[in-house]
């Protein structure tokens, strides 16, 4: 059955990919970007297969117009991809107040405020998914990411269903932002740098294959291909290495557990008999 998409950050990565699968496959998509103008082949070839493009900076205070506008493009919205985002690196006490902010308003404040817009209309028709694109970020955060990793955890917290993906060959490492205030010189020399140049130089080399990542969210969304007959879970990792933090992660949780049972276990209120 054909359903109505709307994906924000179509201008590159997951965001295209997926508006390109899913016209393919027959549904009706709209796009959006901040600056469409930016990206006019990307916008003919969205087009040409039958969508739509919206201009949308999901930051914008005006945003409801903008989604009632895409609304009415068909009258409904049945999958929504929150995937507009950026990272933003360095140390925390080199981030400003505007940057820090800037951060949430973008990664997570954006995508609740489209979420409360959407979902009044899904749950008067019963029927609707949302996608929020996450980052392994939001399981395990690195040296300098951890306020993008911060946004991507919040992001988690109002999650409906949940893109957990790893590194993918998408322009992401080539748009990160550093903080405008040099890192601090204490941090020369230590894994806060040292994970900076590596940032710096990952970009073209991520493991992940978009188109490859793109196609198992849309099968998961779709309940179609590699995910026909399977139960839909709350969250889809992608790409070996989330898949192998994800493992750390839970092993740590349950080492923790394990070895302070002693001291949990005795925590709770004993009732007299």
């Amino acid at each position: 059955m054909s359903q109505v998409w709307l994906i924000t950050g179509s201008s590159s990565g997951f965001g295209f990919s997926l508006a390109r699968i899913a016209l393919r496959a027959g549904h009706k998509v709209i796009a959006t970007s901040r600056n469409p103008s930016k990206t006019p082949k990307l916008v003919s070839e969205i087009e040409s297969l039958g969508g739509k493009w919206l201009a949308l900076n999901v930051c914008d205070p005006n945003i409801a117009d903008v989604i009632e506008h895409a609304v009415a493009a068909y009258g409904q919205i049945d999958v929504l991809v929150n995937n507009a985002g950026y990272s933003l690196l360095g140390a925390l006490e080199d981030m400003s107040d505007s940057e820090v902010r800037a951060q949430m308003e973008t990664n997570f404040f954006a995508p609740v405020k489209i979420t409360q817009l959407l979902l009044p209309s899904m749950r008067a028709r019963k029927n609707g998914t949302i996608v929020n694109i996450s980052s392994v970020g939001g399981i395990s955060a690195l040296p300098t990411n951890g306020l993008y990793a911060s946004s991507k955890f919040a992001l988690e917290g109002m999650l409906l269903f949940l893109s957990t993906p790893g590194g993918f060959r998408t322009n992401f490492l080539n748009s990160y932002v550093t903080t405008a205030k040099p890192l601090t010189k204490d941090y020369e020399g230590t894994i806060v740098e040292n994970v900076l140049k590596l940032f710096s130089q990952l970009h073209g080399k991520q493991g992940g294959d978009v188109e490859k990542g793109c196609q198992a969210i849309f099968d998961v969304v779709t309940g179609t291909g590699s995910a026909a007959g399977k139960e839909r879970m709350l969250r889809l990792p992608l790409g070996t290495d989330a898949a192998g933090l994800i493992r750390q992660k839970a092993e740590s949780l349950i080492d923790m557990l394990d070895k302070q049972e002693d001291i949990w276990s005795k925590t709770n209120v004993v009732e007299d008999s």
